[in-house]
């Protein structure tokens, strides 16, 4: 039985279905994606959505949905499904669906009477296409099928609407059409392996609506145009493939070229292999660049996520050349802003104090998984030319102070990861001393120090460890407090007590400052008042302002963004002090603990892990479908889970 998996008892039960995603992406920034059942309830949802840098830096839907209909004997079935105002549900097709299994690409069997079709659903890797095939298991009787597109060409951020300046025309290609609906947007070819008959039909459905917007207190109607079908008999054994591009192809490679893409998928037939597949999602290549997608749907490339989750997204495969790609681009972007000269590469937020030192980290686990003889070749100069430049004092917002700590200036503008803001004001303004950017600043001296020992840079090491020293010294009597966990930020001598999940870097990095009861402390800490099922609270139920659940209008989520809500990335590096601080006593602990984020793989958006949880039972997932960061933790843990074990 196929690991991702679900019967026709769930899938005809929309109260059950509805509420799970499938994405599949290109690997080059477009994707694929809507529900199991193939009703799209976000704006986000397509089947071809594709970035159109000529118009702006977002995505945009040009394909939203694709009915088939199949007919014997003059009678038609319409397996598509479509959600309209008032709660009513059309065509209704997703009774006709037997089962949907995901093992190498996204599957659905359907069932009408005595036909019995196969969906095969795949996004061709590098290229804007996503190629559909159907295949006829069963049949008793003459079928034919017909292909009904519902066209938007628009921003993933906007919806389209009935309206005049629509352009119908469309041409003739090889077995089918292309056709673009606006000025400025590509051309998308539409066309099948076989001869067919395309049926001009313009249209538009009125007022398709999208749940998951209204939840988000968002617009939630549009209108889609139809400009037609096309239409071919198909036989009992006989498979046709259907193509949706930006560049035509000849339609006598489609068949090759559909095995192909299902032949090179990581089967995903158990909990690691497909996470490694979800991984695959995030990692992009562009005009000669490689990036890490923060998220899907509406994530970009953003610095301190790229250098979090690169790591756990490849080295933990084994796949030493994707992240060395990364990095490349990513230490193009850093000498660029070390520099002060304009970024030519599409990475946001690197201006943040903390994402340097993220990149030192990043580093430092290729160290561990390579070797830091490798390490030092390929990247301890430039650890050493960031250290340099921060201890310098070029960052204009990293201060290291007389004592040896960092201090930021965080009332203004959100600086931490912990960035939800209202009003342009944020809303936890962390500001001064801050605990993780400390933690991370004693372990990038400490890693840069040993870089240069076994670079042979006496005059380097003398200085890193010199500052790493007086960090240490100072850091204990900066943060640790009489209760026995650490203060999230201390500004002008005022010492914040909410319980917090930033202390936990203090203990799992590879660098401690704090001495080993210090850190059994501030772990137990978050053992007793963050740690839950689906990740870390941002914050602990008993303090001031606890807010779990991530629901409601826009600043109503934003107030709840990082005051209590859970986030699984945060409980890797719990899971990962653990077995730092217990090592094998807490085996089974952690392995207990992945069992949580394995349910998840069959909820949400399948196979991947969602951005983050309420922080109360029953711990609903929310946010992006799938998340880079929250992947590549528990990846890592995996890994090292199995490390662990081996000893």
């Amino acid at each position: 039985m196929s690991y991702l998996r679900f019967d026709k008892t769930l899938m005809t039960n929309l109260r059950e279905s509805l509420p799970k995603e499938v994405l599949r992406s290109n690997r080059s920034g477009a994707y694929s994606c809507t529900t199991l059942v193939d009703c799209n309830t976000r704006k986000y949802h397509g089947l071809l959505v594709v970035p159109v840098p000529e118009l702006d830096d977002e995505n945009h839907v040009l394909l939203s949905s694709l009915d088939a209909t199949v007919i014997q004997h003059g009678a038609e079935f319409n397996l598509g499904l479509h959600k309209y105002n008032g709660d009513n549900f059309s065509p209704r097709g997703h009774k006709y669906i037997r089962e949907f299994d995901s093992l190498q690409v996204p599957t659905t069997v359907y069932r009408v009477g005595g036909v019995i079709l196969k969906r095969e659903m795949m996004f061709q890797h590098f290229e804007n296409r996503i190629i559909i095939r159907y295949t006829l298991m069963d049949a008793h009787s003459e079928t034919t099928l017909r292909l009904q597109p519902f066209l938007a060409f628009r921003s993933v951020r906007e919806f389209t609407h009935e309206n005049a300046d629509v352009n119908s025309h469309y041409d003739i290609v090889q077995n089918g059409i292309s056709t673009c609906m606006y000025k400025g947007y590509p051309t998308l070819f539409m066309q099948i392996n076989k001869e067919n008959e395309f049926v001009f039909r313009p249209d538009w459905y009125r007022g398709l609506e999208y749940p998951k917007e209204q939840e988000r207190g968002y617009a939630s109607t549009e209108d889609l145009y139809v400009p037609g079908y096309f239409e071919f008999n198909i036989k009992k054994g006989e498979s046709v493939v259907f193509s949706a591009g930006l560049e035509e192809i000849d339609t006598s490679t489609l068949a090759d070229l559909a095995d192909f893409e299902v032949k090179i998928r990581t089967p995903r037939d158990n909990f690691y292999n497909t996470l490694v597949n979800s991984a695959h999602q995030f990692i992009v290549h562009r005009e000669h660049e490689d990036y890490v997608l923060a998220g899907y749907p509406w994530f970009k490339c953003r610095a301190r996520d790229m250098f979090v989750s690169l790591p756990g997204l490849t080295l933990t495969n084994n796949e030493v050349e994707k992240f060395e790609a990364v990095m490349k681009t990513a230490e193009k972007a850093i000498r660029e802003f070390i520099e002060g000269t304009p970024l030519t590469v599409s990475v946001t937020e690197i201006t943040h104090p903390d994402v340097l030192l993220w990149a030192v980290w990043c580093i430092q686990q290729y160290a561990n998984f390579v070797s830091m003889e490798k390490c030092i070749e390929k990247y301890g100069e430039l650890v050493c030319d960031i250290m340099e430049w921060l201890c310098a004092g070029g960052h204009p917002n990293f201060h290291v102070e007389e004592n040896g700590l960092v201090s930021c200036e965080g009332r203004d503008k959100a600086v931490t990861w912990m960035n939800s803001s209202v009003g342009g004001r944020p809303i936890v303004p962390r500001t001064g001393f801050i605990v993780e950017i400390n933690a991370l600043w004693y372990n990038a001296l400490m890693f840069c120090a040993e870089v240069c020992r076994q670079g042979q840079d006496k005059k380097s090491l003398g200085k890193f460890e010199a500052a790493a020293q007086l960090c240490q010294e100072n850091f204990a009597p900066m943060f640790y407090n009489e209760y026995g966990y650490l203060c999230d930020y201390c500004v002008d001598g005022y010492r914040d007590y909410d319980v917090r999940p930033n202390m936990i870097f203090a203990v799992a990095l590879d660098y401690s400052p704090l001495d080993r009861v210090q850190q059994k402390s501030v772990l137990d800490y978050c053992t007793k008042e963050l740690i839950t099922p689906k990740g870390m609270r941002s914050l602990s139920p008993k303090s001031h302002g606890y807010n779990p659940m991530y629901v409601g209008p826009q600043v109503q989520r934003d107030y709840a963004y990082h005051q209590g809500t859970a986030w699984p990335w945060l409980a890797a590096f719990y899971m990962e002090a653990c077995l730092k601080i217990f090592r094998l006593s807490k085996l089974s602990y952690v392995d207990r603990l992945l069992v949580g984020y394995e349910e998840e793989l069959f909820y949400h958006c399948i196979g991947t892990i969602p951005e983050l949880f309420d922080g109360n039972p029953p711990f609903h997932g929310r946010g992006a479908i799938s998340f880079a960061m929250n992947v590549s933790g528990i990846m890592r843990i995996v890994k090292l889970l199995d490390k662990y074990n081996e000893e």
